[in-house]
C-alpha cells in the first residue's frame, strides 16, 4: 500500500524489449531509497518491481497489461522524470490517502493555469472511474494524492501548491499529457457492497 506521498522523482535512463515485457531502468539515489531487489515501489503511481539496483538506478519489468492499463505506453522515454513511492511501513505516518498502485484510468491533462507560485490543473476522464469521483474527495494523479477542488461530467480540477509543482514530475506537465490515475478504493468497496444484492 501506498499513500501518495512522493519520496523522490526519477528520470527514466533507458526502455527495452526483452522478450514479452518491457524493461525500464529508472535513475535514482537508489541507496538513499533504501529499496531492495524485487522491491515494491510505485512509479508514477503504477505498483512495480525493482527486479535490480544499484545506488543510483533500478529496473523495472512491464507486462501488456501493464502497458495497456496505464500511460506508460507514450511516456517512457529516456530523459522523462518520474514520480517514485515506496509502499507504507506499518509503523509509518498515514499522510495522504490510500493508494495501492492500481491505476484505474488514464487521464488527459486539459489545462494548467498557473496562479503565482500554485497552479489548477484540468485533467479529463473516462465514464468508468467519473463515478468514483466526490468534490473535496481523495484522487491519485501520477501517484500523487490530491484533492478534487472541482468536478464536471467528464473533468476534474485539482490545485497544486508550489511545493508539489517543484517536487514532483506535475510541475512539468503540459496540456495534452497523459496520466495515470487512481480513485479512492474504499468507494470502490462501498459500491460493491450496496450492490451486491443486485448482482
Amino acid at each position: 500500500m501506498f499513500t501518495g506521498i512522493i519520496e523522490a522523482t526519477g528520470t527514466i535512463r533507458s526502455a527495452g524489449r526483452r522478450g514479452d515485457v518491457l524493461v525500464v531502468k529508472v535513475g535514482c539515489d537508489g541507496r538513499a531509497l533504501g529499496l531492495p531487489a524485487g522491491g515494491s515501489i510505485a512509479v508514477n503511481g503504477c505498483c512495480l518491481t525493482a527486479v535490480d539496483r544499484g545506488d543510483e538506478f533500478f529496473t523495472c519489468e512491464l507486462t501488456e497489461e501493464t502497458l495497456r492499463r496505464t500511460a506508460f505506453g507514450e511516456r517512457l522515454r529516456p530523459g522523462v522524470t518520474v514520480n517514485l513511492e515506496r509502499p507504507m511501513r506499518a509503523d509509518g505516518r498515514f499522510d495522504g490517502h490510500i493508494v495501492q498502485g492500481h491505476v484505474d484510468d488514464v487521464g488527459r491533462i486539459r489545462g494548467v493555469v498557473r496562479l503565482g507560485e500554485s497552479a489548477e490543473m484540468s485533467i479529463g476522464f473516462g465514464p468508468e472511474v467519473g463515478r468514483y469521483l466526490v468534490h473535496k474527495g481523495s484522487v491519485a494523479v501520477d501517484g500523487v494524492s490530491l484533492t478534487v477542488a472541482g468536478l464536471e461530467a467528464d473533468a476534474f480540477t485539482v490545485a497544486l501548491i508550489p511545493y508539489t509543482l517543484e517536487h514532483t514530475n506535475l510541475g512539468r506537465a503540459r496540456p495534452g499529457d497523459r496520466v495515470n490515475l487512481e480513485v479512492d478504493v474504499i468507494a470502490k468497496y462501498v459500491e460493491r457492497l450496496l450492490t451486491a444484492g443486485e448482482r
